[in-house]
């Protein structure tokens, strides 16, 4: 068992976990009507999160990262207080019609616990892909108990964003620059043309 010691105050905080700190237009932007820095406009705590929720006043789109308490990995947390996490959040959502209408939650986790993969698994760039990881996806345009089979990763959320809101790509060599998978009768898994990654607007049914 851990030394209930270890983790002294702040240490639950991950400082490798937050993408956006290491963003220099957030770090360091403003915004041009207002002034206000981008990183205190859009980096807010989970209690932010929370109170959002109950009124119902979501940004169009929002990630949220557990702490190192609860965000399941084993060196620091279990899978069962990541998942209270997870259920706080869409118990919120969907106890608020205005947002169970017309949001939804993409559940993921950045590892796949070490396991072997037997599944395919393209190499999209210098540093590959990894095994496999479940993705959930709990919102009213999706089918309960459809599993999609086309091939993603991470980048497909942005993609994905890209694609519901007409935006450009994050720059012009990140991954969210792949093209849809197209896959031919031989195998339904594997893409025809390689390396691509879903845009996940095969789960959705809008």
């Amino acid at each position: 068992m851990n030394d209930p010691s270890l983790y002294q105050p702040g240490a639950e905080y991950c400082n490798i976990c937050n993408p956006f700190q290491y963003q220099t237009s957030i770090m360091t932007g403003a915004d041009p009507n207002t002034g206000e820095p981008y990183r205190l406009t859009h980096l807010k705590d989970t209690t932010d999160l929370y109170d959002a929720l109950h009124t119902g006043e979501l940004p169009a789109v929002v990630y949220a990262k557990p702490n190192g308490l609860n965000d399941g990995h084993p060196e620091s947390s279990k899978m069962s207080i990541f998942e209270d996490f997870v259920k706080k959040i869409v118990t919120e959502v969907e106890a608020n019609p205005k947002l169970a209408k017309n949001t939804a939650i993409m559940i993921t986790v950045d590892e796949g616990g070490g396991y072997y993969d037997s599944g395919y698994v393209q190499q999209l760039d210098f540093f590959g892909d990894g095994t496999r990881i479940p993705m959930i996806i709990v919102s009213p345009y999706t089918k309960g108990g459809h599993v999609s089979h086309v091939y993603s990763d991470h980048a497909s959320v942005p993609k994905f964003i890209e694609a519901n809101w007409g935006l450009p790509t994050i720059t012009g060599r990140s991954r969210d620059n792949l093209p849809n998978p197209i896959t031919g009768p031989k195998n339904p898994y594997v893409p025809t043309n390689g390396p691509a990654i879903s845009d996940l607007m095969a789960a959705f049914k809008f």
